[in-house]
Formats: structure tokens, sequence, C-alpha cells
């Protein structure tokens, strides 16, 4: 197993160093990507510096700050070019535990296609969040995987694995959503593919050092979206029904024992801004 640990950046200059160093410890065999979306704070030196102290650190340079979903999405591309078995998502703000990754990636080697590192599975936890901040993100994740039929307990998670042909199969250019909603949607695309999806426990804290770019704004988007793909379901089975013909069997997509299934939806072109590897 060769995976990237792709880690958007946008002015992290405080703890890039660190996480580079901490993720190469946790999982010496993997690559490094940093995908950086132009920050005038000297993060991308940084990550130049350390790809001269450790290997198979890499990277990708964007002209401006274009999103996580974007960049997520350029940093999957890359490593598939170039021949990676598996792509990791992980913040690089300390919100995600990188002693966390062995037991992330490990589900892989079972068959499983995602693997989330979920916090609201036994064993998950948000140390420290306010009761309105655990409600928000606990209610818009089970309305979610309800409306879009996910089955799984933490759709809107941003450190998880994917496996090569699983991004290999999803048509990474229609995936339009940005923060929460990117997650989400790459859940329901991977189920529409038949993925087999699990969840493992971490444990999410907020970062220490650097400026969060959440906001409550980005998580009702999130919720506003999955609405409109609920609904394009709901108007795909109307028609179907209209017409007399049979809908074809969606694929399944397992998570843990369980299964879903969802019908595909059309989301528009993504026009990506111009990037350049180190």
């Amino acid at each position: 197993m060769r995976p990237l640990v792709v880690i958007p950046t946008y002015n992290e200059s405080e703890n890039i160093e660190r996480m580079l160093h901490r993720i190469h410890e946790c999982l010496p065999g993997a690559g490094l990507l940093v995908v950086d979306d132009g920050s005038p704070d000297g993060t991308a030196d940084l990550v130049k510096r350390v790809a001269t102290q450790l290997p198979d650190v890499h990277l990708l340079l964007r002209a401006s700050k274009s999103g996580l979903g974007s960049a997520y999405r350029a940093g999957f591309a890359w490593g598939l070019e170039r021949g990676y078995d598996a792509c990791i998502e992980i913040d690089a703000d300390f919100s995600h535990d990188p002693a966390a990754l062995p037991a992330l990636i490990a589900p892989l080697d079972e068959g499983f296609d995602v693997v989330i590192g979920s916090r609201y599975v036994e064993g998950g936890s948000i140390p420290n969040w306010a009761w309105h901040r655990h409600l928000l993100s606990r209610g818009g994740n089970v309305y979610a995987s309800a409306v879009l039929g996910l089955g799984v307990a933490d759709a809107t998670a941003g450190y998880r694995v994917y496996s090569a042909g699983i991004l290999r199969q999803l048509d990474l250019d229609r995936i339009r959503a940005e923060g929460y909603g990117f997650q989400i949607e790459m859940t329901y695309r991977a189920a529409q593919h038949g993925a087999t999806i699990t969840e493992v426990p971490i444990s999410f804290v907020d970062r220490a050092a650097g400026e969060s770019k959440m906001s409550s704004f980005i998580v009702f988007e999130a919720l506003g979206l999955v609405t409109w793909w609920a609904l394009g379901r709901i108007v795909h089975g109307a028609r179907r029904v209209s017409t007399g013909g049979r809908s074809a069997k969606a694929p399944s997509a397992g998570v843990g024992s369980s299964s879903s299934a969802a019908a595909r939806t059309r989301a528009p072109t993504d026009t990506e801004d111009p990037v350049r590897a180190v």
C-alpha cells in the first residue's frame, strides 16, 4: 500500500512543518502532498524546505485561494496520475491526529473503498465543543445521512481515506461542493458507485495555532446542497414511475455491515485554477 496524504493549506505557516514531520513519523511509507492556495505567509516555502529533509514530500502550488473541495480534487488527480494506491484527507492544523493514520488506512486491506474518521461512532469524540456546535454538526449529519440514504454517522468528517479504485470511478470534475458539502458529496457519489464504506473512531480537536477557515455559512450552504441532491433523487424516481419504466438498481454502498443506494444526479462542470507541481 502506497498512500498519498493530501494536505490543503492557506496560511498554515504555524503548523505545516510540524505536521509534515509528524505524518512522516506516524506513516513513514506515505507520500505527502501539500496543496497550497498561494498562501502569503510563506507556507509553500516551508514545504519546500521540508521536502529537502524528508522523502516523498511534494508541493502543488495554486495561484489563489480556491476552496477546500477544489484543493482535494486537484490533489487526488495528482496522486492518481502518479500511481498512489490511496488518497488520505487531513487538515494541516492538528485537529486531526496523525497518530490515527495507521488505523484509518487499515480497512483498505479488508477491501473497503472509503474509510471515514468518525466523531460519531463509538469511541469517537469532539473534546471542548460547545453544545450548539455539537447540535449543528450532529444534526446536519443525521439529516444528510437520512435524506441521501448514506447510512454513515459522520458524512461531514474531513479525516478520511479513498482507495485509488473508487477515485478513478468518480468524475472528480463533477464534484462541485466545498467545505462540509464537499465531504458529503464525495460520500454520496462514492455510494452511488457501489463503494464499500466504513467508519473508524477519531478524536477531533480545535486548532491550537492559526485561524479557522470554517464558518456557519459553509455549514448551512452544505445543508442546502444536501436538500437539492435529495430533491434530485425524488424527481428522478418520480420520472421513472411516470414513464412506466423500471429503475435500474442503484449500486449498494456497504457501511460496515449495512448498505445504502442512491440515484445519480448531474453536477455542473468545474473550472480549476492553474496549478504548478514542485
